[in-house]
């Protein structure tokens, strides 16, 4: 199982209540199953609007269970915002 760090940007930051926490992971998948429990109410809704980066690859529409965690990887939860 990989160890890593999970960061959460802007309303996902807010549903979580944190700015990061770890991960103890084989798959994006498991890692976002665990922070739903962490976290259920807002986060669960919010992370369906998500993107996500795994080691700073943008994950685009892979199934979340095919994607590998690294150890020491770093998982951004990117939700949708507006800029110009």
């Amino acid at each position: 199982m990989a160890a890593g760090t999970i960061r959460y940007w802007a309303a996902a930051k807010a549903a979580a209540g944190t700015a990061e926490e770890p991960y103890a992971a084989e798959t994006l998948a498991e890692a976002l199953d665990a922070a739903r429990e962490r976290h259920p109410g807002e986060l669960v809704r919010v992370l369906r609007r998500c993107s996500f980066l795994v080691d700073g690859d943008p994950v685009g529409k892979r199934g979340h269970e095919t994607v590998r965690l690294a150890e020491g990887g770093t998982v951004e939860v990117l939700p949708p915002f507006a800029g110009g």
